[in-house]
């Protein structure tokens, strides 16, 4: 699992590098643009045909652990990114500010909040139920999130809420609809898809940033600024691993699903974060403003892996 997972993150690091040395320019332009609308549709309709109307309707059953997660991942990100903006305007320039704001609006991860929620000996019923959900309303809110925390319409160069309906609610509107002829095959090829999935992000990723070093990106981008994005991100994923365990507590959940409010409330997407800020946001930007998405997703893999062993262990000691 998290082989895999180091993998894509290498694979994210080279199509930074390859953007950075051969960006692409002139007719490519239009194709890998092309390409990445087509490859983000196939995604979200491949997403809506995996996920059977029994999971969305079970998902939200046990209606207390996810509005726990939901308000830690929709509010309480949302809330503390704008609180740390406004107590330290200075510390990041204008787009990584953005980039900041952005992930905080961003819906939580389904496959790794999963993996570590069963690790730690947690609900993994609960984790999946509540990933599952927070991708699903992430598609309708963190637009709107985008829009009130950026104090814009959620229409910095995109286009508006139209975009995202076309680009990515309704080819998982018709998967959902294809999914009693097309679902059972696409379980049979789940790690196919993956890769479908993966690639999807990779293209957009390229084109994103291939944009921005046109427009000078690393000009613009002193070192000291993305160790500055690092330590904003470390700084979040501490303080919301430490509230989500409180709420927790104070919520009276039992410990598996504590572990489950943990992991799947302090995480953030960046499967669903590439495609969303690349109709949110005017070509030229996109590249700039998903680096601290990349960033915290790599530094939220590190800490919750560690994280969940020591749970796992620790609950087996219990045993």
């Amino acid at each position: 699992m998290f082989r895999k997972l180091d993998s894509f993150l290498l694979c994210l690091l080279a199509t930074v590098i390859l953007a950075s040395v051969m960006p692409c320019r002139g007719a490519g332009v239009g194709v890998f643009n092309m390409l990445a609308l087509i490859m983000i549709a196939n995604m979200f309709f491949l997403q809506g045909a995996r996920l059977s109307r029994r999971a969305v309707v079970e998902g939200m059953m046990d209606w207390r652990i996810h509005l726990a997660i939901g308000l830690c991942t929709f509010a309480l990100f949302p809330l503390l990114g704008m609180g740390l903006h406004a107590l330290v305007p200075g510390l990041l320039d204008g787009p990584m500010w953005t980039g900041v704001l952005f992930l905080c609006c961003l819906p939580s991860t389904v496959q790794s909040s999963i993996a570590f929620t069963s690790i730690a000996r947690g609900s993994v019923a609960a984790a999946i139920c509540s990933a599952t959900l927070s991708n699903i309303l992430g598609i309708f809110l963190t637009p709107l999130l985008v829009g009130l925390v950026l104090a814009r319409h959620a229409a910095a160069g995109g286009g508006g809420i139209g975009p995202i309906v076309l680009q990515l609610l309704v080819p998982f509107i018709a998967g959902q609809v294809a999914q009693p002829w097309i679902g059972a095959w696409a379980h049979r090829h789940r790690k196919l898809l993956s890769f479908s999935d993966r690639g999807s992000i990779l293209v957009v990723v390229y084109t994103a940033f291939s944009e921005a070093v046109v427009q000078g990106l690393w000009h613009r981008l002193p070192p000291m600024q993305l160790a500055r994005v690092a330590l904003v991100d470390m700084l979040i994923l501490a303080i919301v691993l430490g509230l989500t365990r409180l709420v927790g507590r104070m919520g009276g959940f039992g410990r598996a699903d504590r572990v489950a409010i943990l992991f799947c409330g302090s995480k953030k997407s960046l499967a669903s974060g590439v495609p969303i800020a690349s109709v949110l946001f005017a070509h030229a930007d996109v590249g700039l403003i998903v680096l601290p998405v990349m960033i915290y997703h790599q530094i939220q893999l590190f800490v919750c892996a560690t994280l969940a062993r020591r749970l796992g262990a620790q609950a087996e000691g219990t045993e």
